[in-house]
């Protein structure tokens, strides 16, 4: 069976999870600009308290964004130097596609808009549709002006 870690530091939040043995664990703290300090501790005690050692993990996915930029590349350098060290494939996923994973399961709608905060007054979102279990982008994403 698959043992996959995933990690995503693109927004506020610093989130890990872990799938092995067809169980998913998770940990997230939200830490606006901690991530860098809180991503490796978080992992090393995920994989800790599940009994699992890193050496075990089969591939790594992570929050590819949209989201902070610096956020998407404590990501993408935590998962690079990770992967090349145990020789893993490397999983992007986007953000958007994540938020409405979860809004599918919870809410059974076929089609959702997910949304994250870009800041500076806008917001950063896509609709979405599921397909048998697959992400198809209904719109490309787009950046909408809030409202004052």
């Amino acid at each position: 069976m698959t043992t996959l870690l995933a990690l995503d530091t693109a927004t506020e939040a610093c989130s890990v999870a872990l799938l092995h043995d067809g169980r998913v664990t998770s940990h997230y703290e939200v830490i606006p600009r901690l991530h860098a300090q809180k991503i490796l501790p978080m992992i090393q005690t995920l994989l800790g308290d599940a009994g699992v050692p890193l050496s075990a993990v089969d591939a790594i996915a992570f929050g590819r964004g949209p989201g902070a930029f610096t956020g998407v590349r404590i990501a993408v350098g935590v998962v690079q130097g990770l992967a090349f060290a145990l020789e893993r494939p490397v999983l992007p996923v986007s953000n958007l596609a994540a938020l409405a994973q979860g809004a599918w399961r919870e809410q059974g709608k076929a089609q959702v808009a997910a949304a994250i905060d870009a800041r500076m007054d806008e917001v950063i979102g896509a609709a979405i549709a599921n397909r048998q279990a697959r992400c198809a982008s209904r719109a490309s994403r787009q950046c909408w002006r809030r409202s004052p």
